[in-house]
Order: C-alpha cells, then structure tokens, then sequence
C-alpha cells in the first residue's frame, strides 16, 4: 500500500474511534494525549447501583425512651380532655340555667306590665273623679248611708293599693334579682367557653404530638414499640396481682363481690361497646372517652354519675380496691386522669387513649388512685 493510501487510512480509523467514544453515554474525557482507541466502552454508573443501606434498628433502650414520651403527651391528652369535658358539662349546665332564668324574667316582666296597667287605670279614674281623692270625698259626704259605704269601699281601695304597690315592688326585685343572676352566669358561660377552647387547643397539640412522633418509626420499629409496650402492661398486671389483691378480695368480699342488678347492666353496656374507637370528648353512641363510656355505662343503668373521671373520683362513694365488685370504677394516676369499669377476674374495660379501641385490660397495668362505687 503507498504511502498516501497508508495516511488516509490511520485518518479513517482515528474519526471512528472518536466516534465511537462520543456515543458511549457517561463517558468521561481524558486530557492525556490520544493513543491507540479502548474497543470496550466504559461502564455507564447507572448500571450497577450501590447497594440499599439498611437503617440500624434502633435499640429498645431508644424505643424505651419513645414509649415515655409518648404516655407523658397522652397522659397530658387526657388531662385536657378532663378540663374540656368539665367545661362542656358547665357550660350545658349554665345555658340550661339561663334558660330557665330567661322564662322567669319574662314571666315577670309580664306581670309588672299588668301591674302598671293596673296602677294606670287606678289613676285614670281617679282623674275621671275630678282628681279629687277618695278621702276627701269620703270626708265631704253628708248622706249616712254613702259615709258607710264610703268607708267600706275606700278600705277596700286603701288595701288594694297597698297590694298593688307591694305586689309591683316584690315582682321588680325578683326581675332585678334574675336580670344581675342572668348577668353573672353570661360571664361565667363565656368563660367555660373560653376554658373549653383552651382545653381543646392543648388536647390537639399533644395528640398530633404524638402523631408525629410514632410517624418517624419505621414498621418494624411500631411493631417493637406496640410489644414493649404489651410487656410493660403485663409486668404491671403480674406485679399488682402479686401483691396477693385478689386473693384478700376473695377473703374479704364473700357475697358483695356479685354485681348488683345496676352494675350488671353497666357492664353489659361496656362490653357491647368494645372495639369502638376513642375520642376524645366523645360519649357515644359510636365512640368513646374513658368517661364518656363510664357515664353512659351507669346512665344506661339508670345511675346518672358525673362526665368526668376527677368528678367521678370526688363524687361517688370511694371503696377499698379489695371490696370492688363488678360495675365498679377504678380511678388512675394521681390526678384522676383516667377510669376503667371493673368488670371481674382482675380486668378492667375503657377505653385507652387516641389511636385505640375501647379494649379489655388488667387492672393493674396502670396505677391505682382508687375505687369508687356509682351505685353506694
């Protein structure tokens, strides 16, 4: 081959090989002088991807931690749950009230106006008369017979206006009296309402707290959680029933552990509500609070009690833990702050908190402030 042909070729093979680079996708550029073209293309670094990190679980210690945090912002849930519920109770009780007072101050001012009529028409006929008084004209009759009925009419007169007067003077005391009473409870109405709306902004927070908290945990994490959970209940339960609490029960109740008829009925109320959902705030028919579901329970039993469980705790009669018999209400924490119906063989229904059903218990899975008995 000459010498022409030679350099022509080595110039084809060059434009090809650089060619062939461009198209290689991904392909980084070298600043080292050309040499002889690589026939095999470079790896793109999309085709082998890095292997997937798998997160370190976290430790039960952290989920320990986890678990803590959460109990203290439903434990927090709840108290404000019991201050919105207070406030809902009294702000019924005061519209009921009101409105009560509003049917009384009508009632009176209805009859000051029949009062005031009555007075305008004792006025009117006494200008009919020329304006002069009964009395005078009493005085001034010379006939025997009109003095004596004079004198029986204007007694009669003088008592009727001593009535009226007395009866308009009472009736506008009671209508001051109502109007300043409808007053107060205005304002106290307003301010349960603002209690009220207090009590549910803080309830929210702490709930969506504790939403956003359990909603960083992975799957496997809220699994573990849910079981260290399952194990604080049971070493509770197995602590509180090794104190030997059922047994003095046995020893010490005899026939008074039975449910009454009442108690019965509110149990029964409870357990056909099992696996319905909490709400906070809510007292049925479809949802539930603990002592939403208290209430109604022994309300259903014909025992009205109050709404919440710190009422319920000061309230009703309290009973030693081991003399509770089914139908019984246990009080927990120190502040009163949640409540389960006993309902035999150491368990409990209620309903526990957001995010859960209304479930059976132990007892002793939390701790005991005490017993008290709606039906004592």
């Amino acid at each position: 081959m000459g010498r022409g042909k030679r350099g022509l070729l080595a110039a084809a093979v060059t434009v090809v090989c650089a060619v062939t680079v461009l198209a290689v996708p991904g392909t980084a550029f070298a600043s080292a002088p050309a040499g002889p073209a690589d026939p095999t293309p470079a790896p793109s670094a999309s085709a082998t991807p890095a292997p997937a990190v798998t997160p370190a679980p976290v430790p039960d210690a952290e989920l320990e931690k986890v678990r803590a945090r959460l109990d203290g912002l439903y434990h927090d849930a709840a108290v404000a749950t019991d201050a919105y519920n207070a406030a809902e109770e009294k702000t019924r009780k005061q519209s009921v009230q009101l409105a009560r007072l509003e049917k009384r101050t009508d009632t009176a001012r209805r009859k000051l106006a029949e009062l005031k009529d009555q007075a305008g028409a004792a006025a009117r006929a006494q200008y009919r008369d020329s304006g002069m008084p009964p009395m005078a004209r009493f005085l001034l009759s010379d006939n025997p017979e009109r003095f004596a009925d004079g004198a029986g009419t204007l007694l009669n007169g003088a008592r009727a206006t001593r009535k009226l007067i007395a009866e308009t003077d009472r009736v506008e005391r009671e209508l001051k009296r109502d109007t300043d009473d409808a007053a107060a409870r205005w304002k106290k109405l307003e301010r349960d309402r603002k209690d009220k709306a207090a009590a549910r902004k803080t309830v929210q927070a702490r709930i969506k707290d504790a939403e956003k908290l359990e909603s960083r945990l992975e799957k496997k994490e809220k699994e573990r959680l849910a079981e260290l959970e399952r194990q604080a209940a049971r070493k509770a339960q197995t602590a509180w029933l090794d104190t030997g609490v059922l047994k003095k029960k046995a020893a010490t109740a005899g026939a008074t552990a039975t449910a009454t008829s009442a108690g019965a009925k509110a149990v029964a109320f409870a357990t056909a509500q099992l696996g319905k959902p909490y709400v906070w705030g809510a007292e049925g028919p479809d949802s539930f609070d603990c002592s939403g579901l208290t209430s109604q329970a022994w309300a259903d039993a014909g025992t009205p009690i109050p709404r919440t469980s710190q009422e319920q705790w000061r309230q009703l009669s309290h009973v030693d833990v081991t003399e509770m018999r089914p139908g019984d209400l246990i009080i927990y924490f120190a502040d009163a702050t949640h409540v389960g119906m006993y309902v035999g063989d150491g368990k409990i229904i209620h309903a526990p908190r957001p995010g859960r059903t209304v479930t059976v218990a132990g007892a002793g899975t939390m701790p005991i402030l005490g017993v008290v008995r709606p039906d004592a």
